[in-house]
């Protein structure tokens, strides 16, 4: 499976370890390249449920 950042459409090379991956609210997955997961880490943090603290 060739993955793809849904940012910036960066391909990736290699491993994919330090790639992000998210879920919206239908279960849709997308990654994230590891300088789009820097850059909106915050971002990615505000939507996280109140449980996962």
């Amino acid at each position: 499976m060739d993955t793809v950042c849904s940012l910036c459409g960066t391909r990736a090379e290699g491993s994919t370890l330090l790639w992000a991956t998210e879920r919206d609210e239908r279960g849709r997955e997308s990654r994230l390249c590891p300088d789009c997961a820097r850059e909106h880490v915050r971002d990615i943090e505000a939507r996280l449920s109140t449980e996962w603290w």
